[in-house]
């Protein structure tokens, strides 16, 4: 059984995480084929959206096994077990509940709770955290990204959230992101799998430039 560290390990390869909201069972398989076929390995479907745990289970099924797939807006103890038993193996939250994340840590899923505060940001560690998902990343900015880095623990995973595109990539990793989740800039609902494989490539250079 792959290990939350392994999983870890395994996203610094890409630490890009598709946000995909709103996607629908009949869109799950080939949306998720051209992120992965991009180089996408990451992907979280919000649970605040209708058929959220059916595309989880979908893209489970239809993914190579390298892919990790989770939830997103997971905000109880229940999530985390609803989309532990649709087969994810990431949570995603947008805020910090000590509850939740140290669920998902018994679970053995690769945790990434909200924060935008050291008081967050540790509090997430201390439950068991894997990443620190800043959210929202356009209100903390780059200064503030750049002051709670100065705090944290060397090695501190921090992925900003909200606002990023492959244009301003590059400041948001000078300033200390050591990845990235990306939503709608990336993926809208009805965006065709084409459309979102082309897009997933700027990111994708953007990264890597």
């Amino acid at each position: 059984m792959t290990t939350p560290h392994q999983l870890l390990v395994q996203t610094r390869k890409l630490p890009l995480v598709a946000i995909l909201r709103g996607l629908t069972v009949q869109d799950a398989e080939a949306v998720g084929a051209a992120l992965y076929a991009s180089g996408f390995r990451a992907l979280e479907v919000p649970l605040n959206r209708p058929e959220a745990l059916e595309c989880i289970d979908l893209l489970v099924r239809t993914l190579p096994a390298d892919a990790l797939v989770g939830g997103g807006t997971m905000l109880t103890v229940a999530d985390v077990d609803a989309v532990h038993s649709a087969g994810g193996r990431l949570m995603v939250a947008p805020n910090c509940d000590a509850r939740v994340i140290a669920r998902a840590v018994e679970l053995g899923m690769l945790s990434a709770p909200g924060v935008v505060t050291p008081t967050e940001a540790f509090t997430a560690l201390q439950a068991g955290a894997h990443a620190l998902k800043i959210f929202p990343a356009d209100t903390l900015g780059l200064a503030g990204l750049k002051a709670l880095k100065s705090v944290l623990p060397a090695g501190t995973e921090v992925w900003p959230v909200g606002g990023i595109d492959p244009v301003n990539m590059a400041a948001w990793k000078r300033a200390g992101a050591t990845g990235f989740g990306i939503g709608s800039q990336l993926y809208t609902p009805g965006k065709t799998a084409q459309a979102v494989a082309e897009t997933a490539a700027h990111f994708i250079q953007a990264w890597q430039g």
